[in-house]
């Protein structure tokens, strides 16, 4: 299950539903075959209906979004038909290249909801006849802060030594190589947390390999907050991303960011973020010479008014309330 997956589970056992998690693996409730994202086996539509059982709500989460196994993501949505859903959209086909031309996708139904992470892709299924309600992701505001020297000493780290964290997956749009080029500049120590996906290896180990500066790579069992705690400063240097939650992570744990220019980018800093560009390096070099924790301050408040979970508690009981789906 993932992360925002787990965040709406949490919720909506808050406000009244028995939760039950389906998917083709991992710690889940009920296994269906052929859901996962690389299953060859086609699932069973049949299947999916009696894995459902007699739920009196659905939560499909982006499998009706980005059809990454289109087999399952048609056989979802034929289970779904008629019974009262919600769509719960992180990423859309059009948003990635290789679906471009796909049409048809997400499908749509009477009887379901559909939801989008972003005002963007609400705009973007409104142009293609589909409604979506948006409700942005969330995250614990008040989390405690992490360990930052046993987060540092187990990441090998010296005591003054900068960090520049970039906590993404490797892909070509996460533009590991601009977050490298601001780490040089800086000369800080360049922390990539996730793995290469998508056939992203070897272009990553060439990076890593011809990189200016020290490079740190994985997250061997730490919590979010002490990986946060271990950093001085964050990149998201990404050409796009569906929301981008070290954005608001950062504000949460209360480091400064450098951001890319990537679309939603700007829809978030609209709440009143205070962030630094990662085409230049120098406003964040200024501010880590001269740090000013209004900056901090400024970020931790923005996250706390617009993005906790108590504001997806609200907005999900209004949402089922509108539709009579509350328990």
């Amino acid at each position: 299950m993932s992360v925002e997956a787990a965040k709406w589970a949490t919720v909506l056992g808050e406000v009244g539903f028995d939760v039950v998690t389906i998917a083709g693996a991992g710690p889940v409730d009920r296994r269906v075959d052929g859901l996962g994202l690389e299953d060859s086996k086609t699932p069973s539509p049949a299947d999916i209906r009696a894995a459902l059982g007699d739920a009196d709500l659905v939560v499909a989460e982006n499998i009706c979004s980005l059809p990454l196994n289109m087999a399952a993501s048609t056989a979802v949505a034929d289970a779904l038909a008629g019974r009262p859903a919600v769509l719960h959209h992180h990423d859309l086909p059009w948003q990635r290249e290789r679906f471009a031309d796909l049409q048809g996708f997400p499908p749509d139904d009477r009887s379901w909801v559909h939801v989008a992470t972003t005002e963007l892709s609400a705009g973007q299924l409104a142009e293609r006849g589909i409604c979506a309600t948006v409700v942005h992701n969330a995250f614990d505001v008040d989390a405690p802060g992490g360990n930052r020297a046993t987060a540092r000493a187990a990441m090998g780290i010296g005591p003054g030594e900068r960090v520049l964290l970039q906590p993404t997956r490797a892909l070509p749009r996460k533009n590991v190589f601009g977050g490298l080029a601001i780490a040089e500049a800086l000369d800080a120590a360049f922390w990539l947390t996730g793995a290469a996906e998508e056939g992203y290896g070897p272009e990553l180990e060439r990076l890593l390999e011809r990189a200016m500066t020290r490079t740190i790579h994985g997250n061997p069992g730490l919590d979010p907050a002490d990986v946060y705690a271990a950093a001085d400063a964050v990149v998201l240097p990404s050409t796009w991303e569906g929301f981008g939650n070290p954005a608001i992570e950062a504000a949460v744990y209360r480091r400064p960011l450098a951001i890319g220019d990537y679309p939603v980018a700007e829809e978030l800093r609209a709440f009143g973020f205070d962030w630094f560009p990662a085409a230049d390096p120098e406003p964040l070099r200024a501010w880590l010479e001269h740090p000013d924790v209004r900056v901090l301050d400024t970020n931790q408040a923005v996250a706390r008014r617009h993005f906790s979970l108590a504001r997806l508690r609200r907005q999900l009981r209004h949402l089922l309330d509108s539709r009579g789906w509350l328990p």
